[in-house]
């Protein structure tokens, strides 16, 4: 079989569409993913709670607990409340967990920090293809309704690369020097501001390279939602092989295609790495 360029030809356009899929899919995943794991790894990172036995008990206890309490509620709104008009039974609900979220406050940042480390353990501990699966196949069963795949695909995105971006935020706010932390706190400073304008530049420029390669990671991972059908480019590559049979043209149009996205990305991190004097 011999090589020829006009299968790419004619099969770039295709190509093409599914790489504008794989981009949208990866820099929305990613932005909301950054977001995710920035508020995640500051939380884990200054609110210190261990996951032993002992917490994981008193967290099941309490999802039990709060479980029947809306089981209740629903309970009382069916039948003991059932003539009361829709706005009252409304106010009564938000005042109850007003008042709820006012009675522990000061245990909200510690059940915070408990969620965000066993999210960071289920997601780090399982496949993005099991991730993805989950969520496009079982939820809709749980809940009743049903998921678009490339809104599935980026939220799969979001929470995977968030868990990542969150251990790599911890690493780099744990590497800054505690002497930063207490000069700032010397100062008066509040906590955002200390994190935001003395420790938050020091730790954004140590986690630059892990977030490149995370990014590049994303980006490959996005090839992995062919398994719910998204029209991103190893998708596509897969329906133009079906349709003309010519896998080595097509495969290696497609590997460039990647290599292309991939190096822009580490041009991009180098870049950077250079205007930030990362030594």
């Amino acid at each position: 079989m011999t090589f020829e360029w006009s299968v790419i030809w004619d099969a770039m356009p295709s190509l093409l569409e599914g790489t504008k899929m794989t981009i949208k899919i990866t820099l929305l995943g990613l932005i909301g993913g950054t977001i995710l794991g920035f508020l995640t790894g500051v939380i884990t990172t200054y609110v210190k709670v261990l996951v032993t036995w002992k917490t994981t008990a008193i967290a099941v206890v309490s999802l039990i607990v709060l479980y029947i309490l809306l089981q209740l509620a629903s309970w009382l709104g069916g039948t003991v409340l059932a003539g009361v008009p829709d706005w009252v039974w409304l106010v009564l609900q938000i005042v109850a967990a007003v008042l709820l979220l006012v009675r522990f406050a000061a245990y909200i940042p510690v059940a915070l920090s408990f969620l965000a480390q066993v999210y960071i353990l289920v997601i780090r501990g399982t496949p993005i293809v099991v991730q993805v699966m989950f969520i496009y196949f079982a939820l809709p069963l749980i809940f009743g309704w049903r998921i678009d795949a490339v809104l599935a695909a980026i939220f799969t995105l979001v929470i995977n690369s968030g868990a990542y971006i969150a251990e790599i935020v911890r690493g780099a706010l744990l590497s800054v020097p505690k002497g930063l932390k207490e000069a700032g706190q010397a100062m008066g400073l509040p906590f955002y501001k200390i994190l935001a304008y003395i420790i938050g530049p020091v730790a954004l420029r140590r986690m630059i390279p892990a977030m490149g390669n995370q990014c590049i990671i994303s980006l490959k991972d996005s090839s992995l939602f062919i398994v719910i059908g998204v029209a991103e480019l190893t998708r596509q590559g897969q329906e133009i092989i079906a349709s003309n049979f010519r896998s080595v043209e097509i495969w290696g149009a497609v590997a460039v295609l990647y290599l292309i996205l991939t190096g822009f990305i580490a041009l991009t991190l180098k870049f950077i790495e250079h205007r930030t004097q990362i030594v």
